[in-house]
């Protein structure tokens, strides 16, 4: 009996690149619709938003590269890309941050190296960074979370549209009205007025662990990067070695003067953390290469946060940490992939 044998390779790969992005988007999930719960409607639409102009940005980017358009369209990258940096961004900026930031993640930091696979930089990272450092007013005008004991107005479905969509509220509202900074933001400028942390941290804003709301979400956060671990869609390398950077540093300097800097706990559930130990860092393209370099690159990102948001000029740092180690990911590759066999170091 004679059974057709076809050319190699002949082992076929369970994943596909759509397969996998379609998982990181259901892991998100939790993390979205806690989010929701929490600040509002708003990220829907930024989500929206942000997905349309990236699927229109990467089919434009694609007819000029002459490639095919359904493969690439249906692999779900581009939607991840601006799901990220829609979480990143405050549920009332205005449409057109999110869409320039998107088209600026799909053009310049993916489809200008290459496209998928060979971007140097994570796209949604480098459109994030472009953002806050053009338009930083903009991005500190988050919304309380909802079930916090002070006196902000809370907008409608239709408000907050509206607000999006026009950049303007309605006239019997002002900003400072509906907003107020993030936990970090809030501790960062409570201790430069001479607060010590226990009473920085009495402030409405503050919960039990981190950030009233944020700790439920990055719970959300923490529960689907697990569930991506179990289904190895990524590897426990990067968002240990990153983590655990970040509660070392914290711990050490907790130790040191506990008047003056937060806890590890506080940092693990307050701002992007876990988002950027499971989703963002662990991108694949723009990480580390072997076992040895992920742990290197993940405990990098991990300090450089730490070190932003302690004594840099942001509140949270995981955006540029992570593109300043993307940026070392060569020399890290270079000194920790294994020797290939018959050729020298």
């Amino acid at each position: 009996m004679i059974f057709p044998t076809a050319p190699a390779p002949h082992v076929v790969a369970p994943d596909s690149v759509g397969r996998v992005m379609r998982i990181v988007l259901y892991a998100l999930l939790p993390t979205v619709v806690l989010h929701v719960a929490f600040f509002g409607v708003g990220l829907l639409l930024q989500i929206a938003l942000g997905s349309a102009t990236a699927l229109v940005t990467e089919a434009v980017a694609l007819r000029l590269r002459r490639k095919p358009l359904e493969p690439f369209l249906k692999d779900g990258s581009a939607i991840v890309t601006a799901t990220l940096l829609a979480l990143c961004l405050p549920p009332l900026a205005p449409w057109w941050l999110i869409v320039s930031g998107t088209a600026f993640a799909i053009l310049l930091a993916k489809h200008l190296y290459g496209g998928l696979g060979a971007n140097p930089f994570n796209p949604a990272m480098v459109g994030y960074a472009v953002l806050l450092v053009s338009f930083p007013v903009q991005l500190l005008q988050w919304l309380p979370p909802a079930g916090m004991d002070i006196e902000h107005v809370k907008l409608t479905v239709g408000e907050t549209i509206g607000a999006i969509l026009t950049g303007s509220l309605p006239s019997r509202l002002t900003w400072d009205a509906v907003t107020s900074p993030t936990p970090l933001d809030a501790l960062r400028t409570n201790l430069k007025m001479g607060m010590t942390m226990a009473e920085a941290q009495a402030a409405p804003i503050f919960g039990t662990l981190g950030g009233r709301g944020w700790e439920w979400i990055n719970l959300a956060t923490l529960a689907g990067g697990i569930a991506l671990l179990a289904l190895r869609i990524i590897r426990w390398h990067i968002p240990v070695a990153m983590l655990s950077a970040i509660v070392v540093c914290a711990s050490l300097m907790y130790v040191v003067d506990p008047g003056a800097y937060a806890g590890p706990i506080f940092h693990l559930t307050s701002g992007a953390s876990l988002l950027g130990a499971f989703f963002i860092a662990t991108d694949p393209i723009s990480a580390a290469t072997s076992d040895r370099g992920r742990l290197i690159y993940g405990a990098g990102i991990g300090v450089l946060t730490y070190v932003i948001r302690t004594w840099g000029g942001y509140p949270d740092g995981v955006a540029f940490a992570v593109l300043l180690m993307n940026l070392s990911v060569p020399l890290i590759d270079r000194y920790t992939i294994p020797r290939i066999y018959g050729h020298a170091r």
